[in-house]
């Protein structure tokens, strides 16, 4: 069984790629507190004894006042005449009904509101506490009408607020890791660079044979710092959602055969052969040639470099549907599968030694990758005892 590896550009994106494990609360009704059922206890009673005031003090209002009585009276009539009985002319079942209905009503208002700030209470305090740093907390209440809604978008608003915290700690990690890889990679030539002109400022060499030697191996470590130098910005500038893509429409087939004639010669020292198959002979398609010729550069280059051993290299272009589908394969010694998933992280490479003699910056695949998404596309890696081939998948058409 061969093994895939298949990162898609943004893999940094945690949201995508990542499943957040979250405590996850039953809800449950909100349980009022001894002091809270006195106060609500406390409110019915008070409106209790207000309402009957009132009635009362509306009673006493309606006998003293003929003017009122006469309306009572045209009205108890209008209801009697309008219905065809006589319930409306009792004292007890006219007025005493209609007080009890709206005392009912207020009550139930003034203790469903009494209610309603109790349950704001609660949430506020499960507010406070989810502010005190407890994030993986939630509101559990179950509720009703507004108040379930407001609980619903503060949870939502948790759980933005935990992803952005979370995406903003993997990007300060991203970053350090960053800093101390390229720290790396620069300091090991800086060092060899400053021992060599170091030989040469005190006039530590016998004769000009190694005083050209220092100066040479000055030389290719500053190249190396430059190449890595080099590679850090593009690995910057093509991970930019709003790079440029210098869209033309180019024959694929053609592209890849060009570049296979390219390394014809460095392939001729490696004792490898370069083979092109095409299917159809020609593949029209949208991309941005500069980027993608860099993409195949490398891995052509990784062929050769990290193919040895092997005697092909051969690339297979096709038109599948409304893709284009390119596979650079060699036949050189197997990519370890612990390998295969990390192969297109920024800096890593399967030789440990992390020595630029052996290897390049570690970027490169980092960069095609980022490419290839730019394109719309992916890119991924199969290894077995036969070949070790890399498969990319581009649209035909670029939205």
């Amino acid at each position: 069984m061969e093994k895939k590896s298949f990162k898609q550009f943004g893999e940094l994106d945690i949201r995508s790629m990542l499943v957040r494990q979250k405590k996850i609360e039953k809800q449950k009704r909100i349980t009022l507190t001894s002091k809270e059922i006195s106060e609500l206890l406390a409110e019915g009673i008070v409106t209790i004894i207000l309402l009957l005031l009132l009635n009362v003090s509306i009673t006493v209002l309606l006998s003293g006042s003929e003017t009122l009585k006469g309306i009572i009276w045209a009205t108890k009539g209008a209801f009697a005449q309008e219905l065809n009985t006589d319930l409306f002319w009792s004292l007890s079942k006219f007025v005493i009904p209609i007080f009890f209905i709206v005392d009912v009503g207020v009550l139930y208002w003034r203790l469903i509101r009494r209610y309603r700030q109790m349950q704001l209470r609660h949430i506020i305090s499960e507010l406070h506490y989810i502010a005190d740093g407890n994030y993986d907390h939630r509101i559990p209440f179950e509720l009703s009408g507004d108040l379930a809604k407001v609980v619903t978008s503060i949870n939502g608003l948790v759980d933005s607020t935990v992803a952005a915290i979370e995406d903003e700690r993997k990007i300060e990690k991203s970053k350090d890791e960053l800093i101390t890889n390229v720290s790396h990679d620069i300091r090991t030539p800086l060092t060899s660079i400053i021992g060599y002109l170091g030989l040469i400022e005190d006039r530590q060499f016998h004769n000009e044979e190694d005083l050209l030697k220092y100066t040479h191996t000055a030389y290719v470590k500053a190249k190396q710092m430059k190449l890595l130098v080099d590679d850090l910005f593009e690995y910057t500038k093509v991970r930019q959602p709003s790079v440029p893509i210098n869209t033309i429409n180019f024959d694929m087939a053609q592209l890849v055969e060009q570049l296979a004639a390219d390394f014809e010669l460095e392939a001729d020292k490696n004792n490898m052969t370069i083979q092109v198959n095409a299917n159809p002979v020609s593949i029209k398609m949208d991309g941005d040639t500069e980027k993608l010729v860099r993409v195949f550069n490398n891995l052509l280059s990784n062929a050769l470099k990290y193919g040895k051993g092997g005697k092909n290299i051969i690339i297979d272009v096709e038109k599948v549907g409304t893709e284009a589908v390119i596979a650079v394969r060699n036949d050189g010694p197997q990519i370890p599968k612990r390998s295969l998933d990390q192969l297109f992280d920024r800096f890593y490479r399967v030789e440990e030694s992390r020595s630029q003699e052996t290897g390049g910056t570690g970027l490169g695949l980092a960069i095609a990758q980022s490419i290839i998404a730019l394109h719309g596309g992916y890119i991924y890696a199969t290894s077995d005892n036969h070949w070790t081939s890399f498969i990319i998948h581009l649209p035909l058409k670029r939205n």
